[in-house]
Parts: structure tokens; C-alpha cells; sequence
């Protein structure tokens, strides 16, 4: 049954729902009034995952789903397992040929979707990208963004878009291959950037958030670089073996001069400065090292335990019926 409805649904647009109480139902009218409607040639389903909010947000997913039945399901997680694993557990769900996803805030604008399908459907992408060519945001949200993709472009993805993107579809075979990918810490741009089918890219404003406060905050996007860097990069190690080149050479150098200083003038170089120079440098590259090791030794370990990336508590709605993936085994 649930592979017969797989064929049926032409698209399946997975909204990650994290504290947007109060935005998610102009979410989906918008969601509705300019893909569903507008589309009335495909069928298509729309999945919201609750990722552990702690707001009314599941009581207006229900809400939602009750008032459309046949196009609504709602996925619950048993808590926050963050936005990347909300994505894949909504993806596991999606019964279409292809699947997009966009914000549940509102700052992602659904009438793009029209343009993505047939961008898939008839010009044959594989893959369809939202980048942003802009944003209404604050001036600090605006440069700390930049300054987090346009390092990815440097040092992973040299076609990163520097406005980054989370608003993308996916083809069903790239969607395949996307949750076979058996991450502990999932960097999801870097996934699908990494997949290599054929790729549009499409720009757009993103729009300002009309209520509430964004969730992403600095440390999480911290977190997130490292994940993308450690695991699509061996920028980190590379840069460990140079620096340690490098200050080897100093101390090399520096054993020259005092050793020549001895040879001519008869007196060593004296005092504590140069040494504690010496030591604290030494001491510091030595505690960097360890540092970055020890976030290989982390997601080495995460990996290695093979915890499952989310848990389904309920699903309401159509995709029930998709018993075979509710849920996804590292």
C-alpha cells in the first residue's frame, strides 16, 4: 500500500518545526495558496516535524492537520534531536518523487516551490537549491552567516553558495542516497552539495521573521561549521602538521642564534623572557592539537556508537502507513 502511494504523490515538502508557535499556520495557507493550489495537475503532501518544541507548537500542527486531512501529517519526535536529523526524519516520511524542504518561520518564501518543480520535473535537476542573495535580517546575523559559509566555500565546497541554503529539493534518487549516508554529526548542506547529480541554483530574498526569535543561535552555528570542516576537510590535520613544521623550524633557528651568540661572544643569550616566549607558544599549539584531535575522537566515538539520529514518538496523518521507516538506524 505504501509503495503504491509512493508512485501516486508527486512531492512532499518537509517543514522542521522548532518553537514556531503562532507562525505555523500562515506557514501552510501560504504553502497551500502557492504550490498546492497552483499546482493542481500534482499531488503533493506536506509534512511538519515537531523536533521537541517546548511551545504550542504541536497543539497548531494538530490543529492544522485536522482542518487537512488529505494533505497534512505531522511527525512527532520524543525531543530535539536538532533541525538536520528533523529534516531526515521528515524525509524518511515523504512518499513523493521528490521532496523539499523549507523553514517552518515564514523567511522562506513557498512560491519558489512552483519554479523548483518544474525545474525537476521538466528540466530534469536532479537537485533544485534556494540561495540567498540576501537577507531582511540584523546587520550581526547578516555577517556571521557570510562569515560561515564563505569559510565552507574556502575550506570544503568551493560551489557554496555564500549565503548558504537550507531551502532545497531533492529528486527521489538523491534523496535515496541522502539517507543512506550514515553521519553521526550530518552536515547537511554538505551532503547534498557532496551527492554530485546536476544542480540549479536559484536566488531569492529571505524575508524577515515575523514572529518570535530564530533558535540558531551563535554556538549552534558553531558547532554546525565544525561538524561541515571535520568531516569534509583535511584542512584541520594539514594546518596541525604545518604549524608544527613551522615552529620546529623556529626552534631551530632560534638554537642557531643562541649557539652563535655562545661561539662569538662567549656569553649565552640570558633571561626568562625568551624561554617562557618558547614555552607558552610550544604549550599553546600542544593544547590546539589536542583540541582538534579531540573533536575527531568525539565523532569518531558518536559514530562508532551507532545511536540512532531521531525517534518517531506519533505520526498523525497519511504517511502512518510508512511503517518501514520510522525510524532511521545509524
Amino acid at each position: 500500500m505504501a509503495k503504491k502511494e509512493m508512485q501516486n504523490m508527486d512531492f512532499s515538502i518537509i517543514v522542521p518545526v522548532y518553537f514556531n508557535e503562532g507562525l505555523l499556520e500562515t506557514t501552510f495557507a501560504r504553502i497551500h495558496d502557492e504550490v498546492i493550489a497552483k499546482n493542481p495537475a500534482l499531488r503533493g503532501e506536506v509534512i511538519f516535524v515537531d523536533d521537541g518544541s517546548g511551545d504550542g507548537s504541536f497543539q497548531e500542527l494538530l490543529k492544522i492537520r485536522e482542518a487537512n486531512p488529505d494533505v497534512v501529517t505531522v511527525v512527532k519526535l520524543t525531543r530535539n534531536f536538532g533541525q538536520v536529523n528533523a529534516i531526515r526524519a521528515g524525509f524518511s516520511m515523504a512518499r513523493g518523487r521528490c521532496a523539499i524542504n523549507i523553514s517552518a518561520d515564514g523567511q522562506d518564501p513557498p512560491s519558489l516551490i512552483s519554479e523548483m518543480l518544474k525545474s525537476h520535473f521538466e528540466d530534469n535537476y536532479e537537485i533544485v537549491v534556494c540561495t540567498r542573495k540576501g537577507r531582511d535580517e540584523s546587520a550581526y546575523r547578516i555577517m556571521t552567516s557570510r562569515l560561515f559559509y564563505g569559510l565552507m566555500q574556502k575550506m570544503s565546497f568551493p560551489n557554496m553558495p555564500v549565503g548558504g541554503f537550507d531551502f532545497v529539493l531533492l529528486g527521489r534518487r538523491a534523496l535515496s542516497i541522502l539517507m543512506q549516508n550514515q553521519e553521526a554529526n550530518p552536515f547537511f548542506q554538505g551532503q547534498v552539495l557532496w551527492l554530485g547529480f546536476r544542480i540549479k541554483f536559484l536566488a531569492y530574498q529571505r524575508q524577515k521573521r515575523a514572529v518570535g526569535k530564530s533558535k540558531w543561535t551563535f554556538g549552534k552555528k558553531l558547532t554546525y561549521l565544525l561538524d561541515g570542516v571535520l568531516s569534509y576537510s583535511f584542512l584541520p590535520i594539514r594546518w596541525v602538521s604545518l604549524t608544527g613544521l613551522l615552529v620546529a623550524l623556529l626552534g631551530f633557528s632560534y638554537a642557531a642564534i643562541v649557539l652563535t651568540v655562545k661561539v662569538l661572544y662567549g656569553n649565552p643569550i640570558k633571561g626568562w623572557t625568551p624561554l617562557m616566549i618558547v614555552v607558552l607558544v610550544l604549550g599553546g599549539f600542544q593544547m590546539l592539537t589536542l583540541g582538534i584531535f579531540g573533536e575527531y575522537m568525539w565523532r569518531i566515538l558518536a559514530q562508532v556508537q551507532g545511536r540512532v539520529p531521531f525517534i518517531i514518538e506519533a505520526v498523525y496523518g497519511q504517511s502512518t502507513q510508512r511503517k518501514d521507516l520510522v525510524c532511521e538506524k545509524n
